[in-house]
């Protein structure tokens, strides 16, 4: 009885994301009911709050499920080697990213959006830094004698990621996961991580 009954709430949950997400697509977030969600997923409301409290726990849920499907791929145990960084690992870790990110671009359409794009980069961010610390730690970069905070580049990096993979959602591309990677690479990741004085390996 309990497998059954776990069955039909993520059945549930999921008749109301895929609701959520295709109104919002065709509406916009601000402009979506909890009556017009429950209403596509043919429940009522009621069964609506015994899943979630609002429309903005809802949202939450999509933030963190985006989250969590992506954070498995950042750990730094893929890309070092000898404490250098393998420009081919992080090719093949951008590449399964991308086709995560695509496999659920309805949801990542909704986080790369409005308000939130800022607040999914700045998680991304923080994410990124913490599983690297041992390598942020160790360096210092100047210019002109003035140290450069790595709190600036992770930053700086991390908003033109965003900003790129933003653009590779909303613009329907033929732009493949992998040759995405190759152009993050060239963009912002060699040159990048060379200034930083991390040592790479091709």
């Amino acid at each position: 009885m309990k497998n059954k009954t776990d069955l039909r709430v993520i059945r549930t949950r999921k008749m109301i994301l895929d609701a959520f997400m295709k109104l919002v697509s065709e509406k916009g977030y601000n402009n979506v009911t909890i009556q017009n969600i429950a209403e596509e997923a043919m429940i009522n409301r009621a069964t609506f709050y015994a899943h979630f409290k609002d429309k903005e726990d809802l949202y939450e849920s999509i933030f963190d499920q985006s989250l969590n499907a992506l954070t498995p791929l950042l750990d730094p145990a893929q890309v070092l080697q000898d404490n250098k960084i393998q420009l081919k690992k992080i090719k093949q870790i951008l590449t399964q990213l991308h086709d995560v990110i695509y496999d659920n671009r309805d949801f990542f359409a909704i986080i790369l959006s409005g308000n939130s794009l800022e607040a999914f980069r700045k998680k991304l961010a923080s994410i990124t830094y913490e599983k690297y610390i041992d390598i942020f730690d160790c360096l210092r970069i100047t210019e002109n004698d003035i140290e450069i905070p790595i709190s600036f580049i992770i930053e700086f990096m991390s908003s033109i990621y965003i900003s790129t993979l933003h653009w590779w959602i909303q613009n329907d591309n033929t732009m493949t996961s992998e040759e995405l990677a190759s152009l993050v690479i060239k963009l912002i990741g060699n040159g990048h991580l060379t200034v930083m004085g991390i040592e790479v390996e091709k």
